[in-house]
């Protein structure tokens, strides 16, 4: 049987291959196979997600009519609570639609899965808060302390102070980033960046209510 897939991880830095080849596995034994992937790299805080929303809006319209849907577990689908949880896995069966979770290990069509289902739901946004919570305390204690919270800049100050040099002598971004070996978009940003710290503040602009009078 020809079958569809939805995988999703929550950031740009994560694939999806785990997923899809436990999926492929699954559905091989069962005889199908995957010819049709929603994926996305979106976190699961809300339902208004591009393949998600595109997955229910074929269901919707009838072309998903009589296939498998597979899913690497239902958080997956969705950590926004019990409601948002059943509602979605009611309205894909109502279009037709078989959901097959492969790692939460029961039958989503099986006897008591809907409480079954209600419990692990409502696991997966208690989850969802609690990193969010940790993320929000940690981030609390870096600044705290002075730190910079995210990833380290690429462009240190030597190389900022370079590329703006470079760039005030007439090199194009491309250049600049081939020489030093740093994403364009980067030194792009380090320049702007550069330029609006360079930028007088208002009081101290030539002719600026209270500056002092150019001698």
């Amino acid at each position: 049987m020809n079958a569809l897939a939805y995988v999703r991880v929550s950031s740009k830095a994560q694939d999806h291959a785990t997923q899809r080849s436990a999926i492929d596995r699954t559905a091989a034994a069962r005889g199908d196979t995957v010819n049709n992937w929603f994926a996305e790299k979106r976190s699961a805080r809300t339902m208004a997600r591009e393949e998600l929303q595109r997955l229910l809006a074929d269901a919707r319209a009838g072309r998903l009519r009589g296939q498998r849907l597979y899913i690497f577990r239902l958080d997956r689908l969705t950590r926004t609570g019990i409601a948002d949880t059943l509602t979605t896995l009611e309205e894909l069966r109502a279009s037709g639609v078989d959901v097959v979770s492969v790692a939460d290990g029961f039958d989503l069509n099986g006897p008591h899965a809907e409480v079954i289902i209600a419990v692990m739901a409502w696991a997966a946004k208690m989850e969802r808060l609690a990193t969010a919570e940790r993320i929000s305390a940690a981030r609390e204690r870096i600044e705290a302390a002075g730190g910079r919270w995210g990833r380290p800049s690429r462009v240190d100050r030597a190389t900022r102070a370079r590329a703006v040099e470079l760039h005030e002598a007439g090199r194009s971004i491309r250049e600049i980033a081939r020489a030093l070996k740093v994403p364009r978009s980067t030194i792009g940003r380090a320049i702007m960046a550069a330029r609006l710290s360079a930028k007088p503040k208002p009081a101290e602009a030539s002719g600026a209510p209270g500056a002092p009078a150019p001698k």
